[in-house]
């Protein structure tokens, strides 16, 4: 396909592209739109970084350009967190910039003025709504919300919606919409459950599957086999190389991220956290000087680990192994965007080995494992099945490791 002309937008469409410096169509976009455009609901499962965002955004925005004006919500857009809804709500914004569309992302975390603001728009029927669904439902349950005229419903990262226990606040929210509508689904991963949520809210859908949990070639992927204590005296090595500009490390816990931040700031680095602990403003504030460079080094709960677009991550390390192995994929997918290329390190703990195996298992690879610094020490063997070989580190400051604990954020 050539470019997005093949696919009739309105012309304010194609300004925005013109834009946003969108030339081609991605294979999921390809697929998407046309479907999207003639009507069918779309079942769609794709890794972070594929351009699904546009898929979806583009043909609604060219819809509602092209249809006769109401005072009615047209497209309602559902996701899991905060942050994605406020990176959905930009591209929205950025789309449909030559266009007369309005839209709101609706989140929790604000100020009663915030909440006033948003009960302002879905009274008066705002365009587009993008939301997360513990917060539409606040308002849903306050009975002035009107959906009655809504044609189109998408769910993005619906596989960690119902990870976070959103199931039944996905279906209250469906019962406030008509049953005549359009729907699309996205997801990273295609288990049981997320068939089940489709057969429940899709009629007949379109299926379309793109590049599923496989990490881009670019990204050199390497891991170290440690003891828990070792982790944070490795950490400090595995960021000296200062053409690194840009890096994002992954703990487990918001308890671990905060003892890795504190202890990187205990050695003059430039870093800031991120978890379920801040504020809204706060978070925003933190993504806005990381994405601005302001700040070298983020380190993070997987609340940014999908949908969060930052296109020039150098090095991204996993500090704790992920629960699951598609986490792996989204976490080490925030590198290698775009063209460019990226690493990913991951630290295996001797109790994390078998996650560590599973994820191998997915991507059909092995990782290779580094040796570690002489400093650090010698590390355990890497056994994932079966007795495995323990030995403690000989070194006068392993006491100083603390567990980063394995509470859930």
């Amino acid at each position: 396909m050539p470019d997005f002309s093949f696919f009739g937008f309105d012309e304010k469409v194609m300004l925005g592209l013109e834009a946003m410096r969108f030339e081609k169509p991605t294979d999921i976009q390809s697929q998407v739109i046309p479907e999207v455009m003639k009507g069918s609901d779309v079942i769609g499962c794709a890794q972070t970084g594929t351009g699904k965002t546009a898929a979806f955004l583009l043909p609604v925005i060219d819809h509602i350009i092209k249809k006769p004006e109401t005072e009615k919500t047209c497209a309602l857009i559902v996701v899991p967190t905060r942050e994605l809804a406020v990176q959905i709500a930009q591209q929205l914004e950025g789309f449909s910039y030559f266009a007369p569309l309005s839209s709101i992302a609706i989140y929790g975390g604000g100020t009663g003025e915030v909440y006033a603001n948003e009960k302002r728009a879905l009274t008066s029927g705002v365009d587009v709504v993008v939301c997360t669904p513990g917060r539409m439902i606040s308002h849903l349950n306050l009975g002035y919300v009107d959906f009655s005229r809504l044609e189109f419903l998408i769910l993005d990262e619906a596989d960690r919606m119902l990870d976070m226990g959103f199931f039944d606040d996905i279906m209250k929210i469906i019962s406030f919409l008509p049953k005549k509508r359009q729907s699309l689904l996205f997801s990273a991963t295609m288990p049981p459950k997320i068939r089940e949520l489709s057969r429940k809210i899709l009629d007949k859908p379109a299926e379309i599957n793109i590049g599923l949990a496989t990490p881009p070639e670019k990204i050199h992927q390497e891991a170290y086999v440690v003891y828990e204590t070792q982790k944070i005296e490795l950490l400090p090595m595995l960021i000296a190389d200062r053409t690194m500009k840009s890096i994002l490390i992954f703990g487990a816990t918001k308890t671990g991220v905060k003892q890795i931040s504190r202890q990187l700031k205990k050695e003059n680095h430039d870093v800031d956290e991120i978890h379920s602990d801040l504020e809204q403003k706060e978070r925003e504030a933190v993504m806005n000087r990381f994405k601005s460079r302001q700040t070298r080094i983020l380190v993070a709960t997987d609340i940014v680990s999908r949908g969060i677009d930052i296109d020039d991550i150098d090095l991204v390390i996993n500090y704790d192994v992920p629960n699951d192995a598609e986490d792996y994929v989204h976490r080490i997918g925030r590198t290698a965007r775009a063209e460019n290329l990226g690493k990913a390190c991951t630290l295996i703990g001797l109790k994390e080995q078998e996650k560590f195996a599973g994820i191998e298992k997915l991507l059909k690879r092995e990782i290779a494992k580094m040796p570690l610094p002489d400093k650090i020490g010698q590390g355990p063997e890497y056994k994932p099945s079966g007795k495995k070989h323990i030995r403690k580190p000989k070194r006068r400051f392993q006491k100083r490791g603390r567990k980063t604990g394995t509470k859930r954020r």
